[in-house]
């Protein structure tokens, strides 16, 4: 069984080693994803609250479409960190590509104009992440792989169960396929429970997402192009936002869906502030007629089930931000295991073809002597 499951485990990781590399890498990166950007463009996603109020929903939202008549809302971020400006998805008539604006929320001023999704480094590695860059397709090529690194840690589980016997050991005068076996052995125990969380947590999303696209889109008609604003300009959106703090106690907005094509409503996304440090802060939600602004739904994620609980823990899960920088700094490093995992593994998988090949060979010449000896 264990000639079997390293078989498998070997060849599972040389299909998988650059896309997981990739993936893993990008997704170490991206853990300080606003650091970066804060670093890089600090004029652009960066204000100074100075203890000021933010301006109303209904003032931002003129703004943006003032300054860029040719946009539609779709989208709003409100973050819970008070200097970070407001993210406001934006997409601009007569097609279906989203593109996304910064704004200062307490002068109104735009910072950035609606750019596409990929326009600054972050923003490009964060679709290599998730796609490969290949668009809805790549989110199933890159759950497949995401699914392989669950499976390389389970197997890897399986093949070093005694584990706990040598944990520690790193026999530093050894021969080097000894020294880089134990590295391996080390790296993937340490590393492998939070790369299960990872690749699950990943493959589920892309799974989801793509199954959805494909569910929508499966009679062949394409993305809505838009064409017009598709919710009314008589709504008062920050009475909305006040609203959603009757509708669910110790509600705080942090994101808005705004209608991206007809049939759609408006959509409060928001942070409840529960005792579980793993709820995101998307995980409840109000929902008001796009037209009259007639409240429809309301969801709690402390009434919700289990089920429901677990799956929104995802979102902490995957990012590490549950317990602030400790957990993203950790969630970083063990990122980056696949990287000495290859190195040590692909090391390992030749030296051990190698031996297999001159043992071969030693048999080959030795059966050739002995069938000289008997002519």
């Amino acid at each position: 069984m264990n000639k079997t499951l390293f078989k498998l485990h070997s060849w599972m990781a040389l299909v998988a080693f650059v896309p997981l590399l990739v993936i893993c890498i990008t997704g170490s990166i991206l853990v300080f994803k606003h650091e970066i950007d804060s670093m890089l463009l600090a004029d652009k996603v960066r204000v100074e609250s100075g203890g000021r109020e933010r301006l109303g929903l209904d003032v931002l939202e003129a703004s943006v479409h003032s300054n860029f008549p040719d946009y539609e809302v779709v989208g709003w971020a409100l973050f819970q960190d008070k200097d970070r400006a407001d993210l406001v998805y934006t997409m601009q008539h007569g097609t279906d590509e989203w593109t996304y604006a910064l704004l200062d929320q307490y002068t109104g001023e735009p910072l950035r104009p609606p750019m596409g999704l990929t326009h600054h480094l972050t923003d490009w590695l964060l679709e290599l992440h998730f796609t490969l860059l290949l668009d809805d397709w790549g989110m199933l090529i890159s759950s497949i792989f995401s699914i392989l690194l669950c499976l390389l840690g389970i197997t890897g589980f399986i093949l070093y169960r005694k584990f706990w016997k040598n944990f520690f050991t790193l026999r530093w005068n050894a021969r080097m396929i000894v020294y880089f076996s134990d590295l391996h052995k080390m790296t993937g125990i340490i590393g492998a429970p939070v790369l299960l969380i990872l690749g699950f947590t990943g493959a589920w999303w892309n799974i989801t997402h793509f199954a959805h696209e494909m569910e929508e889109h499966a009679d062949g008609h394409e993305h809505y192009k838009m064409a017009e604003r598709l919710y009314s300009d008589d709504l008062n959106l920050q009475g909305l936002m006040d609203d959603t703090g009757k509708r669910i106690q110790n509600f705080e907005t942090t994101y808005i869906s705004f209608p991206w094509e007809p049939g759609k409503n408006l959509t409060f996304w928001g942070d409840v502030h529960p005792d579980n440090p793993l709820t995101s802060e998307y995980a409840s939600n109000i929902t008001y007629n796009a037209q009259s602004g007639e409240h429809m739904l309301s969801y709690d994620i402390r009434d919700a089930s289990l089920g429901a609980v677990i799956v929104d823990s995802y979102r902490r899960l995957h990012f590490g931000n549950f317990a602030g920088l400790v957990s993203k700094i950790l969630w970083c490093v063990i990122g980056l295991a696949p990287l000495l995992l290859s190195i040590t593994g692909i090391y390992i998988w030749y030296q051990r073809r190698e031996k297999r090949r001159n043992a071969r060979v030693k048999r080959r010449a030795k059966a050739a002597q002995l069938a000289g000896a008997a002519a």
